[in-house]
This record gives structure tokens, sequence and C-alpha cells, in this order.
């Protein structure tokens, strides 16, 4: 975490306590591991009664790179292989052209929610910050409305998010 975002602890507490719409309380955890070795790389995840359901990391990402035919190389032998293509595509697929995404867009995305106000999150470009705004208590019943009908237009795995709050708030 950057000084900018303090401490994990405070922004898990901010995510899940502060900040987290009354109707989900206890059903979205936020994580964050670290290991030895990783240059201050980390991973985030987010679950769902206790599923997760989201990971961002690099590998994460250079994984779907992969998967998905970006890289030249399909079937990669050794760490030299592996990610012997990863910065470049990463700077060539734009955050809205992918599904995956690192631990530092994670943070970044963090920070722009944390920064704005919620109207402004809740139709940002960033899909990540989407899912932070359409989990935070601010936005309303009128709010969840409008959206409800953009769902569709979602990245796949944003819907769950969408879908989860709406019905959680709906069967309120």
């Amino acid at each position: 975490m950057s000084k900018v975002l303090g401490s994990w602890s405070g922004m898990r507490k901010y995510l899940e306590e502060e900040m987290l719409a009354e109707s989900l309380s206890g059903r979205i955890r936020y994580g964050c591991t670290s290991y030895a070795g990783m240059d201050d790389c980390k991973i985030f995840e987010v679950c769902i009664d206790g599923k997760q359901v989201k990971r961002f990391s690099w590998e994460t990402v250079n994984t779907y790179f992969i998967d998905n035919g970006f890289t030249q190389n399909k079937n990669p032998y050794g760490e030299r292989e592996y990610w012997q293509e990863f910065q470049s595509l990463l700077e060539r697929c734009s955050i809205n052209d992918r599904e995956e995404y690192t631990d530092e867009e994670f943070c970044s995305a963090l920070e722009r929610y944390r920064g704005s106000d919620i109207q402004k999150s809740i139709s940002s470009e960033n899909p990540l910050v989407r899912m932070f705004a359409v989990l935070d208590r601010r936005v309303g019943k009128r709010t969840l409305d409008k959206i409800k009908e953009d769902i569709e237009n979602q990245p796949e795995w944003l819907k769950k998010f969408y879908k989860l709050r709406i019905s959680a708030e709906i069967t309120k």
C-alpha cells in the first residue's frame, strides 16, 4: 500500500465497515497478501460470502494475457519467458480492454474512488472504481435503479457486484 492509502488494515476497515452498504455488511471481505521476494507486489482479493470472486495481481494479469492469446509465446517455459511480454502488453491493453488487473491498478482505483464524490465514482470509466462505488453505502436506491439498466454493459466480473448490491437492496 502506498503512503497515500495508509495501512492495509485501515483500508480494509474503511472498505468493509465505514463505506460498505449496510445491506452487504458481513458479506464482502477484502484481503491483501504479500510474500517475501515479491518486490513489494501484493495480491488483493475480494470475497463475497466467503468465496473469492476477484483477485488483483501481476500474476493474474499475466496469466490472463497468456490464456487469452495476447502473447506470442503461447507456452512460456521458465520465469524469463513467462514475464517476457508482460510490461509491453500491460502498456498496450487498456484497463477497459481486459478483465484482470494488477495490485497497482487496484490501489490506484481505490485512491481515485476515495478522492472522488460517489456520483463520479459510480460512473467512472475505470471498472475498479465502479466496483468500489457500487458497494458504497452512499449509493441510494434511485441510483441503483438507474444503474440496473446498465448491468449488461459491465465487464462480466463486475456484473456480480452490481447484481449483489441490487438484490441486497431489493430484498432488504
